[in-house]
Parts: structure tokens; C-alpha cells; sequence
């Protein structure tokens, strides 16, 4: 028997990862799973070709930054979309698949819920795709959620 304890929700803060966060409190509270709420923050890299003239960002930077996405984790959940047995909310900086895949691993994720933006061709190409690393990557199944406005209708 599968038994999904604790279940992933990587989001960015856009409506589109909302959708997949909204997919996954609701399966966490039929599966009676922990819902762990994953946000990255980037880390500011060098846009010259020389990384000595970058300006270093005072601590206050990264602590507002961080304070902030905890913040807006802490509100993210309707409580119309179910109750999981409980919530996890998390702030991370870094790369966004290896931060999100070292989380699955240090927390024993067993199902990571992620939004997938479908780009296709030459943006899929120079983008890539954050999502598929993810499938790639990750200790455990991963459910991808397409935006269903992207979605041809045949």
C-alpha cells in the first residue's frame, strides 16, 4: 500500500503555482498528509564579467526578503481548499531544483505537486524547464500540473 505522508508544494507566488498549491492542500487533506509549502529565493549572481564590482547586498536585504515570502506563505492557504493534517511552510535560497529536490530528500517528501508552465519550442529550449529537472531529479513521484488556459482545445 502507498501511504503519502508528507507532500510537496513548490510555489512561486504566481496564480499558475497557486493552482498547484490549491491541487495539492486539497490532496494532503483527503490523504490526511503533512503539506510542506516550498518557496526559493534567488540569490543575487553576477551580471558583469567581473564579479568584484557587484555590490554586496547588506544582511538586512536577505532577512527582509525572507521575512516577506514567510509572510506570504503563512496567508497562501484557503481554508476552503481542505485542511492537511498539517502545513509546513518553508523559505529556502538557492537554485530552485536543487533547493527544491535537497528539500524532498532532508524531509522525506513522498510526492512533490509542481506547476509546469508548458513552454514549448525555443523558450522550452533556452528556459528549459524547472519542472521536468524536477521530475528528472527528485527522490519521489512528482505530480506536474499544466495551466489549464494554455491547454489547446482539439
Amino acid at each position: 500500500m502507498i501511504e503519502i505522508q508528507a507532500i510537496l508544494a513548490p510555489t512561486d507566488f504566481s496564480a499558475h503555482s497557486e493552482q498547484a498549491v490549491r491541487y495539492a492542500c486539497g490532496l494532503a487533506a483527503r490523504l490526511g498528509s503533512d503539506l510542506h509549502l516550498l518557496h526559493i529565493l534567488s540569490e543575487i549572481l553576477p551580471a558583469g564579467p567581473d564579479p568584484i564590482l557587484m555590490p554586496v547586498m547588506p544582511p538586512e536585504y536577505y532577512q527582509e526578503n525572507e521575512d516577506r515570502a514567510k509572510e506570504t506563505l503563512d496567508r497562501l492557504l484557503d481554508p476552503a481548499w481542505g485542511s492537511p493534517r498539517a502545513v509546513v511552510p518553508a523559505v529556502r535560497w538557492g537554485s530552485p531544483v536543487e533547493s527544491i529536490v535537497a528539500y524532498a530528500l532532508d524531509h522525506h517528501v513522498d510526492l512533490i505537486v509542481i506547476a509546469t508552465h508548458g513552454r514549448t519550442g525555443l523558450s522550452h529550449v533556452l528556459l528549459g524547464s524547472v519542472a521536468e529537472r524536477i521530475v528528472r531529479e527528485a527522490p519521489c513521484p512528482v505530480l506536474t500540473l499544466r495551466d489549464r488556459s494554455r491547454v489547446s482545445k482539439s
